[in-house]
């Protein structure tokens, strides 16, 4: 079980079967490969013929063309103003990621998730009416910190500022205690969601269910909780 993605998705409609992602750099081509992954249908597209292109020798899109998103005329014809979310990722170029932002809203794009390089453009994409504004580096590297001061702690996907849902380690502490016996829930404040254990992933385990050291929870909690779990 790996949470890495939903970083991104998080904003993102289950019940939506079609994505456009606009912008085919790393960060875009890491959302086209992981929407496709999934079973979604994905456009990408790029005013870069050579990595439009390169989606499509690599399979990891359904179509791809070639546009300049600045153009409102371009998207219309493009169709991608018929799909209910839009990823624009464009990160490091403010102004054609603002424009294009603003193209779709205007056109009637219902979620566009965008992502920002800098608070300046998190804010300029907001006013322009994003939906969902996405810090790919940052989150990054506050995952990266988290993994080197929480070991334990195998991934993170943070909720809102204040809570979280985490894989981690069952520690020593718990080992061989039942589920109801450790009481995450009494002494910590903290949910347990599943458990993974050679493999097998049990959702929403039974309370009698003895734990082993080495094995991962999922738990789900605020931050503050979590950091007295005992890792």
């Amino acid at each position: 079980m790996n949470f890495s993605s939903l970083g991104l998705l998080r904003g993102m409609r289950k019940t939506n079967q079609q994505f456009a992602v606009i912008g085919l750099g790393r960060f875009g081509r890491g959302v086209c490969e992981t929407l496709h992954n999934l079973g979604y249908e994905v456009l990408g597209t790029d005013r870069e013929e050579r990595l439009v292109a390169q989606v499509m020798l690599e399979r990891l899109v359904d179509h791809a063309l070639e546009i300049d998103s600045t153009d409102p005329q371009a998207l219309k014809e493009a169709g991608i103003i018929e799909f209910e979310t839009v990823v624009v990722a464009i990160g490091n170029h403010l102004e054609a990621s603002v424009i294009t932002t603003l193209n779709l809203k205007e056109a009637g794009v219902h979620h566009v998730v965008a992502k920002a390089s800098s608070e300046v453009h998190k804010k300029l994409l907001e006013r322009v009416g994003a939906d969902l504004v996405v810090f790919p580096e940052y989150e990054a590297g506050c995952n990266l910190a988290h993994s080197l001061t929480r070991p334990a702690i195998l991934d993170r996907f943070d909720l809102d500022p204040d809570q979280s849902i985490v894989e981690v380690r069952v520690p020593e502490q718990f080992d061989h205690k039942t589920v109801a016996e450790v009481g995450l829930r009494r002494h910590y404040g903290l949910n347990l969601v599943a458990l993974i254990c050679d493999n097998n992933v049990a959702v929403n385990p039974d309370p009698e269910q003895r734990l082993k050291k080495g094995a991962v929870m999922v738990v789900i909690g605020r931050n503050r909780d979590i950091d007295r779990l005992p890792l």
